[in-house]
């Protein structure tokens, strides 16, 4: 049987709706230190590898996620499956789609998913003496999650990684990846569709400590872990931004070999931190 290939994709840009973009920026741009620039529309905080806009709306909402292709090569191969009529308008005041182009989705639940050409990275932040950090993954809540499941793996082409489903047999999480990486992007059932988490990927366990000490000298609490991930096998922990979102440090994420099996994991504690508790969706 044939297995599904990756995008050749990473996440470039999270874009957030917030009623106070200014003091969102700001924490970003302290806590994870980058720069801070007033753009149309909202702020745009950038450092080497991460890059999270904000703009006014209500909190907890993504304004888009965008992935930036590997190589002309992926980038050719997506647009030769690209179907016109399904691709929504890209973001107001786009500004990262370059003359390489970029295509734009809406999924089940409005969110919109952004997929622009190679080209250059994130500006690089303020010196801050900070470890590598590079924007990896994002989360989303929702409550339809096989019509999201389906989406992002028929329509945009992400492969599962691991699924949780309950003693019922329901899907309540699933873990999806763009490249090698064991998920660019995770779902999780829930109430309600919101924003989860967004992900910083470090280089290694020193790294995790010296990020761990910034937060403790910004005063800034971690809410979750130290723990590590059952899908994905990352070590993490998460602080929240002013509007509630959680915002991990993580390390050590699985590489995925090319035809790996779908890992599927029981809804528990232990599957979301096999180290101790774990944040409820539903």
């Amino acid at each position: 049987m044939e297995h599904a290939t990756e995008l050749q994709a990473a996440l470039h840009t999270i874009h957030l709706r917030s009623p106070d973009p200014l003091a969102m920026a700001r924490f970003y741009s302290r806590a994870y230190g980058m720069s801070l620039n007033a753009v149309e529309g909202g702020y745009a905080c950038c450092g080497p590898g991460r890059s999270v806009q904000i703009s006014r709306g209500p909190a907890k909402q993504l304004g888009f996620a965008q992935f930036m292709l590997h190589s002309d090569a992926a980038w050719q191969a997506l647009r030769q499956r690209v179907r016109a009529p399904t691709q929504a308008p890209l973001p107001a005041h786009w500004a990262e789609g370059g003359a390489g182009g970029a295509v734009a989705w809406r999924d089940p639940d409005g969110n919109l998913i952004v997929f622009t050409a190679p080209g250059g990275g994130a500006a690089p932040g303020p010196d801050a003496g900070l470890p590598a950090a590079m924007l990896q993954h994002f989360a989303l809540r929702t409550p339809q999650l096989p019509q999201m499941l389906a989406f992002y793996t028929g329509q945009l082409g992400l492969v599962l990684s691991d699924l949780v489903r309950d003693p019922e047999g329901r899907l309540r999480a699933c873990f999806l990846r763009s490249d090698p990486l064991h998920h660019a992007l995770a779902l999780f059932l829930a109430p309600m569709a919101c924003f989860d988490h967004l992900s910083f990927e470090v280089p290694d366990w020193a790294c995790m400590k010296t990020w761990g000490d910034h937060m403790a000298r910004l005063r800034e609490p971690i809410v979750w872990g130290l723990g590590r991930h059952g899908p994905g096998n990352d070590v993490f922990f998460m602080v929240r931004d002013p509007d509630g979102n959680l915002v991990e440090i993580s390390s050590e994420i699985e590489h995925c070999e090319p035809g790996r099996a779908v890992g599927e994991w029981a809804h528990e504690e232990r599957t979301l931190n096999r180290w101790g508790p774990a944040i409820s969706r539903s």
